[in-house]
This record gives structure tokens, sequence and C-alpha cells, in this order.
């Protein structure tokens, strides 16, 4: 296992596939898109698969394939097998819109993809419309039946909050009652060079501390007569890699998580690294330092591959320390 500077063990590399995306949620992207970037410049499966190789060697043994959407990249199902395949990997995982997830799960889940999280930020029809600009909640709901059916464990729903959205909060809380899914909050975050800007940016009021966050749900669910959500140990959580706080309502199949990225940073105990589309990693996803992949993919360079794996981890920083703002919007980064 690798380790940076700070001490912090280094295994978990999440890797964009693409930095297109079929929908142009509100809070990720502009209303008329990004511009993408032209086929050649984004890495190919064949690079992939080699630096997720190269990583491997170096300690890396978790994957997780993000966007854009990821399943919107031709080839992405012989990628997820690959991936799996490659010595070193022992979980691969992926997060998406599920809006392909009815065609593809099973195959997915053939190629030996081992869990899904869902990106889903409303249980409202018309208000999914507005987030997404495009697209239908029905959708997602069958990607959510199919992840299921196919065996995914865990699935887990990853809601953005976002203030001024005014969402359902205790209906997303309460899809954890029935069936074993894990509905992750996610604080809202200043990502992106659009922060502030009316309509699409970051503001600090659009955030709502996870701590707030609890509370009014407890309250809601008091007054829906369900009981309070009870804290769940790390042993009692389901599987994943990230930084999630875990509870669970009494009797529920699933249960209800929290990612504090302002008000309670995890920085402390930040195990991943990140990989453009393009090429590029990332140390860290509110810092604009990136160290160059693709150049060394491109001339078949394993050692030189390796050294920049290296020098990202020596310059991974101890914490973002509340930076506001960054150059790439997060669909260029990858969710």
């Amino acid at each position: 296992m690798s380790k940076d500077d700070h001490g912090r063990e280094i295994d978990y590399l999440r890797i964009s596939v693409t930095d297109r995306c079929n929908l142009r949620c509100l809070y990720c992207m502009p209303e008329d898109g990004v511009v993408w970037k032209a086929h050649e410049l984004i890495l190919t499966i064949e690079e992939i698969e080699r630096l997720v190789r190269i990583a491997a060697s170096e300690g890396f043994s978790r994957i997780r394939l993000t966007g854009g959407e990821p399943l919107v990249r031709l080839g992405i199902v012989d990628l997820v097998r690959s991936v799996v395949e490659t010595p070193g990997i022992e979980s691969v995982a992926m997060t998406t819109n599920g809006l392909l997830l009815p065609q593809m799960a099973e195959q997915l889940k053939q190629a030996g993809l081992q869990r899904v999280n869902i990106s889903l930020d409303t249980l409202d029809a018309e208000q999914f419309t507005y987030i997404t600009r495009r697209g239908k909640i029905e959708d997602v709901f069958a990607g959510i039946d199919a992840a299921l059916d196919a065996g995914f464990n865990p699935v887990k729903i990853n809601a953005v909050v976002v203030r001024s959205l005014n969402q359902d909060l205790l209906a997303f809380a309460r899809l954890s009652m029935d069936r074993p899914l894990h509905v992750r909050f996610i604080e809202y975050m200043p990502v992106g060079d659009s922060c502030g800007s009316a309509g699409t940016g970051w503001t600090e009021a659009d955030t709502i501390p996870n701590d707030e966050l609890v509370t009014m749900l407890n309250e809601r669910a008091l007054a829906a007569g369900i009981g309070q959500l009870q804290p769940l140990s790390k042993t009692n959580a389901p599987k994943g890699w990230g930084p999630a706080q875990y509870y669970q309502f009494e009797g529920a199949k699933g249960t209800v998580g929290f990612i504090s990225a302002l008000s309670r940073h995890f920085c402390s105990e930040c195990n991943r690294l990140r990989v453009t589309a393009e090429g590029q990693l990332r140390p860290c996803l509110f810092s604009d330092v990136e160290y160059d992949l693709k150049t060394a993919l491109r001339a078949g360079d394993d050692d030189s591959v390796r050294d920049t794996i290296r020098k990202a981890l020596k310059t991974k920083p101890d914490s973002h320390h509340n930076r506001v703002g960054t150059e790439r919007l997060m669909s260029q980064i990858g969710g």
C-alpha cells in the first residue's frame, strides 16, 4: 500500500473514463454543457488498463470508474472485466447516474463489477427535470431496480443536498427501510469556476452542514412515527472505501450515510487519488494541481508513470483548507 508524505495510506484510485454525460445537472456543468475533449485527447481503454496495472504495482487495490457518465463510454464492460482481472486489484466499483443500468447492469455484474453508486438528487419528477435539465426520473428508478436485481451489494444512492432546492430528504432516507439501499447525503461542495454564479454555482448558504441535516431528519422522522436514526459502527456499515458516517432506522434493510466534505472534513483519512478523463492525476479534489500521466503512458514509459504517481503522493496536501472554486467543473474532474 502506498503512503503520502502525511502518513496516510493511499490505495484508492478514481478514474474518470469520459468527460461526457447524458445529463446536465445544474451544479455540475452549464446548461449548454461543456466543450467535450476530442477523442484523441482522452485516455484510450488500453491506456486505462495499463495505468491500472502500474497503479496496482504501486499498491493501489481499489478502483472506481467515474465520468462524466461512465456508461456512455464505448467498451466500458470490457474495461471493467480487464480491471477486475488485474493482479493486485481487490475491488472495482462505479459511480453512475443509473440511466443506462437497465440495459447494462447484468453485463457489468458478469464482468466482475462489485458495487455501484447511483447519483440521484431528488425523488420528484418535476424537480429531477429541473436539476438535470433533461432525462426522466423513472429511468433512474429502473436503474436502481436493475442494480438490485443484478445482485450488486451494496447499492448506494448519492444525493447532493442543496438548501435552495428544498428536497424531500425524509423521503430519501425512507428508501433505506424496505430495500437494501444505502442513501448517502453529500454536502454541496465548492467545485468549479462558476462558484457563486446565479442558478448554477455554489454559495455557502446552499450547503446544509450534516449535523443540521441529521437533526432535521430526526425531527421529521419522529413526527412521521418512524423513530430516530441510530448511529452505526464501521463494522456494521455497508462496504466501501469512502468517508461516510452511517446511521439506520430501526428494522431498516439499508442505511443512511452522511458525507461532510466541508463541515467536518475527512482530509486526515483521505485514501485516494483521481485521474481525469484526459489523463491528469489530481492529488486532491479541491486543488488545481495536476500531474500528466497521459504523456508518459503514450511514450510507453512505465517508470515515468510510476514516478508521476509517486510525485502526486508526495505533494498530496494535508487538507483542502476550505478552498472555494476550482478551475475544472465536477464533470471534468470525475465524480
